[in-house]
């Protein structure tokens, strides 16, 4: 989730909102909790109690666990497919489950509460005390409604006023998108607010060199992109795909790539 541009405007993305030092709420409702890591970069989860934590073998290597007064310090030193961990009470015995997965990135999350039982008036009440940022530009909120879409529970998306979602009309792979670069690139969604179209493409490297992703190597008239994150691993490896979100003004993706010619057939005319 980086700086990007091909028009000299800086985006930076973050999932969790403009408030970087805000606490992100969960409500658990008896449905896992999605909970992403950054390698390297420890996030914290408050449960408000005495917890003991499950955690695969899998992950023995890949992820430090503290626990302590109802509180959980998650810390990975590798990527980690999505995989989950179950938080049990001490007191009760209740169970909750948290899906986590670990990615690369320089941005710390910000920490998450977990809410049991509470009423959402006491939600909305709490959530009430986190500073309202200041207007953020519709291309920077955008994407980040497209990110929360593709890789948060719907519950967890942030209200975007008159952001709708709208139909693809590239439907296929993009050649001519990173040319410069062994990588396949396909639409996946995309969203609409105003004058302002992003569009979702999953980036997959086809190789075995690590790829570093530059906005300079798009080949389209976009207004601004944002890549899920720097770089793509070699082909096999967790880190191989990303998604890119290409911000168009004016019109969709469709009228700002540059599409390879199609070919004549047979019996086509003159």
């Amino acid at each position: 989730m980086k700086r990007i541009s091909t028009l000299g405007l800086t985006l930076t993305l973050m999932l969790s909102g403009a408030a970087a030092q805000a606490v992100e709420l969960m409500h658990w409702e008896r449905l896992p909790l999605a909970v992403p890591l950054v390698i390297n970069q420890e996030r914290v989860v408050f449960v408000d109690e005495a917890v003991r934590v499950g955690v695969p073998p899998t992950l023995k290597d890949k992820l430090r666990v503290q626990s302590t007064g109802g509180t959980l310090y998650l810390r990975a030193s590798e990527a980690i497919a999505p995989t989950r961990l179950q938080l049990q009470s001490v007191k009760t015995g209740e169970i909750i489950l948290l899906d986590i997965a670990a990615t690369p990135g320089d941005q710390p999350l910000e920490p998450v509460r977990i809410l049991k039982n509470a009423p959402m008036q006491a939600i909305e009440s709490e959530s009430s005390t986190v500073p309202v940022p200041e207007r953020t530009p519709i291309p920077a909120a955008l994407t980040r409604y497209a990110a929360q879409s593709l890789y948060g529970p719907l519950r967890t998306v942030e209200s975007l006023p008159g952001v709708r979602r709208v139909p693809l009309k590239l439907r296929t792979e993009l050649p001519t998108l990173l040319p410069s670069e062994n990588v396949s690139s396909t639409p996946i969604a995309a969203w609409r607010l105003g004058d302002y179209w992003v569009t979702a493409v999953k980036l997959r490297n086809r190789g075995t060199a690590t790829v570093q992703l530059d906005p300079r190597q798009l080949q389209a008239k976009l207004f601004a992109a944002t890549f899920q994150h720097a770089f793509l691993g070699p082909v096999g490896s967790a880190e191989d795909t990303t998604i890119a979100y290409l911000i168009t003004r004016g019109a969709g993706l469709e009228h700002a790539v540059m599409l390879p010619p199609v070919a004549r057939g047979a019996y086509d005319e003159g």
